[in-house]
């Protein structure tokens, strides 16, 4: 059994404006830039998230996430991986983010080190008490809403889901994601989500800033 290895208040502030993205995400425009606008909004932490329809691999994807961490650093914001392991050690990231496909959090831990964030996806009660056994720092919910920002994504489990999860005595830091926006955003909340997971509704913003800077009011 792993044990919590960031302090829980410290892992609900960061779950906040919590931005995902990869280069299928940007609509063409600079992930660099999409970044530094979206951190400059109010992003409190990113995730790197590679995949889809014209997905970089390889060291195009490495030398992409080595910018892309670059950035989060100058800011002082935590910088994670999606799925890939072996590309957050090599970089050395804040940590990763994985789903209920991927090996455990208490195997990752030992790959990483007890100092690394380590998210977990849950839909259902039963895996997100799994993830807590597994020492996961934080939970990702969803998909909240409908989203067409994941292939394989799982039917949407609405607020609902999350105000589930409270009530029976889930206490690790939670973010939401699944077709967040900002009319809906203040409804995940009030179920008890710590932090809002958002991917379209920023990376695919007229205005990158402005929309991260939206959800972040949301949160004040």
């Amino acid at each position: 059994m792993g044990g919590l290895k960031v302090d829980p208040d410290k892992m609900r502030r960061l779950l906040g404006v919590y931005f995902i993205m990869g280069s299928p995400n940007t609509g063409g425009r600079s992930p660099e830039e999409v970044l530094r606008e979206a951190i400059a909004g109010g992003a409190t932490l990113f995730q790197f998230r590679e995949k889809g329809p014209g997905a970089l691999v390889g060291s195009d994807k490495r030398d992409l996430a080595a910018r892309l961490q670059g950035i989060c650093r100058e800011a002082g914001v935590p910088f994670l991986v999606n799925d890939d392991v072996p590309l957050a050690a090599e970089l050395g990231a804040d940590g990763v983010h994985v789903g209920q496909s991927d090996e455990p959090a208490a195997a990752i831990r030992a790959v990483l080190g007890l100092d690394k964030i380590i998210g977990v996806s849950a839909h259902t009660l039963a895996e997100a008490r799994q993830a807590i056994r597994d020492g996961a720092d934080y939970i990702g919910v969803g998909p909240v809403f409908p989203t067409s920002s994941k292939d394989d994504a799982e039917e949407a489990c609405g607020p609902e889901r999350i105000a589930e999860l409270r009530a029976a005595g889930i206490r690790l830091p939670l973010v939401a994601i699944g077709g967040l926006t900002h009319e809906n955003g203040a409804r995940v909340l009030a179920a008890g989500a710590d932090g809002l997971s958002v991917i379209s509704a920023i990376a695919g913003a007229a205005d990158v800033r402005a929309s991260a800077a939206a959800f972040a009011a949301l949160l004040r």
